[in-house]
C-alpha cells in the first residue's frame, strides 16, 4: 500500500492518490531530482506477482518511452521498489474522455473529429515503429483544458494478454472496444488499434456504446458476429464521409480496415469538407463474417482457459515412453544432424528478417521531418521557416480568433508543430484575428434560424439536433429547447455551439410492445410515406407474427421516403413457444 509522503525508489515523493484502476493505482508525486510533478502508476498486487507479466510490462513500457509526440503521454521511468513495480509518466492536468462523455453526453461532429484526428496523429508515431497500443478506450485518452489530447497507458496496455476476457476487471472494461481478432484469441496488429478507435469515434458521436451484454464473453461475441449499428440511425444528419470512416475502421475483417493510424488520419483530415458530405456509402471489399459457429466456440474456449484444469492422458504418455525406448543410437545421430541443419537455416532466416526490419524502420524514420513551431511568428516569417525545413505552405490560410496571439501572427499549423511528416508535405497556417469573443445568451424559446444567423455572422459554428415534441409542448416548431454552452460564457470565432430544436411532427411508435400488428405498421408507413421492409425470421422464441425489432427508435421523428425495417417472427413449425409474448430488446443497436 502506497501512503501519502512515501518516497518511491528514494526519488518520487507521493503527494496524493489520483486514481484507481483494474491494472494499477495512480499517484501524483514529486520528482525530487528533476524538480517536477509526475504521475506514478503502481501495478496492482495480483499483476505484480505474475513474473511473466512483470517482465513483459517492463520491456514494453521501456519501448513506449522511446515514443515522442505531443499527443502521447511521455514515459520517464520504469522501475521496482520493494516488490512494487511502477511506471513514471508526464503528469497531465485534465480529464479522460469517459469523464467528458459523462458530463456532455455526446460531442458534436466537429469536436469528435478533432479528438480522433489527434488520437490517430499520436498513434501514427507508434505505428511507424510497429508499436501497438492494444487498449484504446476513453479512459486511456486524456484531454487538457486547451483541447490537446494525450494517449496514455502504452506500457501497461501492451503488456496485457488481451485474450483473457474474464481475468480482470480491467479487461472486462476494455472488451467494449475489443477487436474481433483479439476476441477470438488471435494476436493484435496495427489494425486492432484502428478498430478500437472506430468504436471510440462511434461513442463520442452518439454518447453510447454499440455493443452491450451481461458479461465480457457476451460482448466479445457481439464484436465477432453482429454488425455495428448504423450511426445514421442515431444521427441522420451526419456527413456520409464520417459514417464511411467508422464503417471502415470497425470492419470485422482487418483487410477491410485502414492499414494503420496514419492512413486513417489522412482520411479524417478531409471528412468535413463540403465536397465529401454526400459521397457514396462505402462498400467493403472482403467478406466480413465467415463462420459464426467456429468463432463462438473459439471465444468460449478462450474464456475457459483460466478455470478448466488440464487433463493428462497417462495412457498416451506411457505409449510414447515405450516408443522412445525403441529408438536406436543411429536414429539419434541422424536426428541430431537434421536438427542442426534446421537450426542453422532457421537462425539465418531470423537474422535476415531482423536486418530487413531494421532497414525498414530506419528508412521510415529518416524519411520524415518534424513540423517546426512557428506560433506567434508573422505569416511571412512562418512561411520561410517552414519552407527552409522542407515543407510546402498551403495558400489556403484560415483566420481564427486568439486572445494570446497578436493580430496577423500564426496561432497554429495543421499538422500541428512537433508532428512528423514527409518532406514536401503541405502545411496550413491559422492566422490570428485578435480577441474576437462573443458572449453567449440564454437562447431557450427563441427561433433557431434567427439565433443561427446572428451567431454565424460573427463566426460561431452552429450545430442543430431536432427533438420531437407534441403540440401541447411549451415550445413551438423551430424554437430552441436547450444549448450546449451556458449563458454568460464566451466563445471565440471558429468555436461551436449546439442546439436542441423543437420539431412538431409524427414520431415512430414502439411497434415491439405487443399491441401492434404487421398491418398496423403497413398502414402507418403508407400514411406517412415511409418505405417499409419486412424481414421474416424463424430465429427466436416468440408468438407467430410478433414484431420483435424495429430499425428506427420509438419516439424518433418520421421523415418522408425514409427506410424503415421491422423483424417479424414466423413460426414455420406451428409450435407453441416456451416464453410467449416476449418482444426483444435493443442490445444489438435496434429498438
Amino acid at each position: 500500500m502506497i501512503m501519502k509522503g512515501q518516497k518511491i525508489s528514494d526519488r518520487y515523493q507521493v503527494i496524493k492518490s489520483i486514481g484507481e484502476g483494474g491494472m494499477a493505482n495512480v499517484y501524483l508525486a514529486y520528482d525530487t531530482i528533476l524538480d517536477r510533478n509526475v504521475a506514478v502508476k503502481v501495478l496492482r498486487g495480483d499483476l505484480a506477482s505474475d513474473e511473466k507479466f512483470v517482465r513483459r510490462f517492463q520491456r514494453e513500457a521501456l519501448a513506449a518511452s522511446s515514443l515522442s509526440n505531443q499527443n502521447i503521454v511521455e514515459v520517464y521511468d520504469v522501475g521496482e521498489d520493494n516488490g512494487e513495480y511502477y511506471i513514471v509518466m508526464e503528469y497531465i492536468e485534465g480529464k479522460h474522455l469517459k469523464q467528458l462523455l459523462k458530463k456532455r453526453g455526446k460531442l458534436t461532429v466537429t469536436e469528435a473529429v478533432d479528438i480522433v484526428l489527434q488520437i490517430t496523429d499520436g498513434l501514427s508515431v507508434a505505428h511507424d515503429s510497429y508499436i501497438i497500443h492494444r487498449d484504446i478506450k476513453p479512459q486511456n485518452i486524456m484531454i487538457l483544458e486547451n483541447g490537446l489530447v494525450k494517449i496514455t497507458d502504452f506500457g501497461i496496455a501492451m503488456a496485457m494478454n488481451s485474450t483473457q476476457l474474464t481475468q480482470t476487471n480491467s479487461v472486462m472494461g476494455s472488451v467494449h472496444y475489443l477487436p474481433p481478432e483479439q476476441a477470438s484469441g488471435k494476436g493484435a496488429t496495427l489494425q486492432s488499434d484502428i478498430y478500437s478507435i472506430g468504436i471510440l469515434f462511434y461513442e463520442l458521436l452518439t454518447g453510447k456504446l454499440p455493443f452491450k451484454g451481461e458479461n465480457a464473453v457476451e460482448i466479445a461475441l457481439k464484436h465477432l458476429k453482429e454488425p455495428l449499428p448504423s450511426i445514421r440511425y442515431e444521427l441522420p444528419n451526419i456527413p456520409q464521409s464520417v459514417e464511411n470512416i467508422i464503417i471502415k475502421a470497425t470492419a470485422k475483417n482487418p483487410k477491410n480496415r485502414y492499414a494503420d493510424a496514419r492512413e486513417m488520419h489522412e482520411d479524417l483530415k478531409t471528412c468535413l469538407d463540403p465536397a465529401r458530405a454526400n459521397e457514396e456509402k462505402i462498400r467493403l471489399k472482403y467478406q466480413e463474417i465467415s463462420d459464426d459457429t467456429k468463432v463462438i466456440k473459439q471465444v468460449k474456449d478462450e474464456a475457459k482457459k483460466n478455470i478448466e484444469p488440464k487433463k493428462v492422458n497417462n495412457k498416451k504418455n506411457d505409449e510414447e515412453e515405450v516408443k522412445v525406448k525403441k529408438i536406436t543410437g543411429d536414429d539419434l545421430k541422424k536426428q541430431n544432424k537434421t536438427l542442426i541443419r534446421l537450426a542453422a537455416i532457421f537462425t539465418g532466416l531470423i537474422m535476415a528478417i531482423t536486418l530487413v526490419f531494421v532497414i525498414i524502420v530506419v528508412t521510415s524514420r529518416t524519411s520524415t521531418i518534424k513540423v517546426p513551431d512557428v506560433t506567434n511568428k508573422s505569416a511571412k516569417e512562418a512561411v520561410k521557416i517552414l519552407q527552409d525545413a522542407g515543407f510546402k505552405v498551403s495558400d489556403n490560410e484560415e483566420s481564427v480568433s486568439s486572445k494570446d496571439i497578436e493580430v496577423g501572427n500564426v496561432v497554429r499549423t495543421s499538422p500541428i508543430a512537433g508532428t512528423e511528416r514527409k518532406k514536401n508535405s503541405e502545411i496550413k497556417l491559422y492566422i490570428s484575428t485578435g480577441d474576437e469573443t462573443i458572449k453567449i445568451e440564454d437562447y431557450k424559446g427563441k427561433p433557431y434560424l434567427e439565433v443561427k444567423g446572428a451567431l454565424e455572422a460573427r463566426g460561431i459554428v452552429v450545430n442543430k439536433e431536432d427533438e420531437v415534441v407534441d403540440e401541447e409542448s411549451e415550445f413551438k416548431e423551430g424554437q430552441i429547447i436547450s444549448q450546449t454552452v451556458e449563458a454568460g460564457k464566451s466563445l471565440q470565432k471558429g468555436e461551436s455551439i449546439s442546439f436542441n430544436v423543437a420539431s412538431i411532427g409524427v414520431a415512430y411508435p414502439d411497434f415491439t410492445n405487443g399491441s401492434y400488428t404487421v398491418d398496423d405498421v403497413k398502414a402507418f408507413c403508407k400514411e406517412n410515406d415511409v418505405q417499409l421492409d419486412i424481414v421474416e425470421t424463424s430465429d427466436g422464441n416468440y408468438l407467430d407474427g410478433t414484431i420483435y425489432r424495429q430499425s428506427r427508435a420509438a419516439g424518433s421523428r418520421v421523415t418522408k421516403n425514409a427506410e424503415f425495417k421491422i423483424y417479424v417472427y414466423k413460426n414455420n413449425n406451428n409450435e407453441v413457444p416456451d416464453v410467449p409474448g416476449e418482444s426483444g430488446g435493443c442490445d444489438d443497436g435496434f429498438c
